[in-house]
């Protein structure tokens, strides 16, 4: 505290931000004046770092020393507490550099509180930790090089997309033949990063000339163009001379082009130690131009790295349910050949002896999972995507001895399966369904009845069969009539307010009532009702009685 030129120390003046959030009791410098509190070393609690190290038990030998930092609390039920955590990276506390900043937590991961963010793994202790050593080995410099990678990996008989030609300099691009070019193929820089300096070909319009995905043609004189601002460093990040290249342009799964915008989707695998320990579905955007990075605007989405199917996505550092501009629910997506695609990785990493990588396949409709590239320092948006920090599942696999890629992907699977599911509904505050649910239908009287119900992204609005309806005394009053396209043509469907409860929720819904005698389930749940759950169509339960 100071007065004119005369200052005095005045403590418990330095944290009331800091108890706020972390103890919701501690609600003044005077309450925790009075509550006695000392810290690890028996003193009064006076400064923030005193009051941190004693509410989270961080002395010495405390297991959370090196993983809580901060636990966000609710002071009550209409508290709308916003938290934005950001890992600085800052060397000097009086330069602000906002450039390279990580953003943690963004409002979303607060809502249920009581979040743990202290196993999240930052830019400053990736490079010291993990990746420090790796700069300086052969395996940093190889994945650096894109077409030096694409060597080792087809030494190592990994799949990559095709090299048709390359371009080393202007002498060569003066003479290179553009017509031995394929209808479709992919032009790269050899050094890039981010996604930069790509450009993506997808064809020939009836004119013979390529276009983009777009349509918007490319013609020779715009693509010499871009090669020679590749040659002179224009996309290298040190803006060193340049290689480009031109390789086999990815087509789409089946599974996967519902998804994608202008782009190829790719699935990044994080792998340390010879283990997959986190994946995610990377989407290309309108936004993104048709990139799957993140930083550009591409959607990261987590994928259960057991099953292969999607759980969360985010969009700039915020949840998602759906892709965006449309009802496509971003959960419960099935990546095709998942176990093929994990042993990619994992071989793609020995092959290039990291330790940890980030390792880029896309699939193709035809040749399956191809090996784009390899990251020696991969983005980090990977931890909000599958809502899980990495730090945690890093120690789990730190010295462990890894024979074989096979051995690798069954010790991630049993590591990160186990508690998956507890772990995403802990931090997304959802619940988690499978394909079929029990859920309680209540009847006219007020009386709850079990049936076995599918869960149904695909629809929606819910139906009920229409003898249950009568039965239960549900199919009056209609509040409604709807159109729908059904097996046997369209039809005019009647719509029906009732209650029902998934999982102890109630859920107020306006059904179908619809003759489905001849389906598997009297009652499908669509995802107009499942605000608030999240579905993996891999969860199974067992059926219970119906009544």
């Amino acid at each position: 505290a100071c007065s004119g030129s005369s200052c005095t120390y005045v403590p418990y003046n330095n944290f009331q931000e800091y108890y706020a959030v972390v103890n919701a009791t501690l609600s003044s410098p005077s309450v925790v004046r009075a509550s006695s509190l000392y810290d690890c070393s028996g003193n009064i609690v006076e400064e923030w770092w005193q009051l941190r190290e004693t509410l989270l038990g961080t002395c010495s030998g405390s297991s959370s020393l090196s993983s809580n930092y901060l636990r966000m609390n609710r002071i009550n039920n209409q508290d709308p507490l916003y938290a934005l955590i950001i890992d600085d990276n800052d060397v000097n506390y009086e330069v602000v550099n906002t450039s390279n900043d990580v953003i943690f937590v963004n409002g979303a991961w607060t809502d249920p509180f009581n979040r743990l963010a202290g196993d999240v793994l930052g830019l400053n202790a990736r490079a010291i930790e993990y990746t420090q050593k790796a700069r300086r080995s052969t395996g940093a410099k190889v994945a650096n090089n894109k077409l030096a990678t694409k060597r080792m990996l087809q030494k190592a008989g990994i799949p990559t997309p095709r090299l048709f030609a390359k371009i080393t300099s202007r002498q060569e691009l003066s003479r290179f033949r553009w017509t031995k070019l394929p209808a479709s193929f992919v032009l790269k820089p050899k050094g890039g990063s981010g996604g930069g300096g790509i450009v993506v070909v997808y064809g020939l319009n009836k004119k013979g000339n390529w276009v983009k995905a777009d349509k918007t043609q490319v013609l020779i004189p715009t693509l010499r163009k871009h090669v020679m601002n590749i040659l002179d460093g224009g996309f290298s990040s040190k803006n060193a001379p340049d290689t480009a290249f031109f390789e086999q342009r990815v087509k789409i799964a089946s599974a996967l082009k519902p998804y994608s915008v202008r782009g190829v989707p790719d699935v990044r695998v994080l792998v340390y130690n010879g283990v997959p320990v986190m994946a995610e579905l990377r989407l290309p955007t309108e936004e993104s131009l048709g990139r799957s990075n993140l930083h550009v605007g591409g959607i990261g989405v987590g994928i259960d790295i057991v099953h292969g199917y999607t759980t969360t996505a985010i969009h700039h550092g915020r949840l998602i349910e759906t892709l965006p501009g449309t009802r496509l629910e971003l959960s419960g997506i099935k990546v095709p050949h998942w176990n093929e695609v994990l042993l990619l990785a994992v071989r793609a990493a020995r092959a290039t002896n990291l330790t940890f990588a980030g390792v880029d396949i896309a699939i193709d409709r035809e040749d399956g999972p191809l090996v784009l590239e390899i990251n020696a320092r991969p983005g980090l948006e990977i931890q909000l995507a599958n809502m899980s920090p990495l730090k945690g599942r890093l120690r789990r696999v730190e010295g462990l001895t890894v024979k074989s890629p096979d051995k690798g992907v069954a010790v991630a699977k049993s590591l990160f399966g186990e508690d998956l599911e507890q772990e995403i509904e802990d931090l997304s505050g959802r619940t988690i369904l499978g394909i079929e649910e029990k859920i309680q239908i209540i009847d006219a009287d007020g009386q709850p009845h079990s049936l076995l119900a599918k869960i149904d992204t695909g629809a929606y609005r819910s139906a009920i069969d229409a003898s249950l309806a009568r039965k239960y005394k549900l199919d009056r009053p209609v509040v409604g009539h709807k159109k729908v396209r059904a097996a046997l043509g369209q039809e005019t469907r009647p719509i029906v307010d009732i209650s029902l409860t998934v999982r102890d929720r109630l859920v107020k819904s306006k059904a179908y009532i619809t003759d489905r005698t001849k389906m598997n389930y009297d009652a499908i749940i669509g995802r107009r009702d499942l605000k608030g759950f999240l579905v993996d169509p891999a969860k199974r339960p067992s059926k219970p009685e119906v009544g």
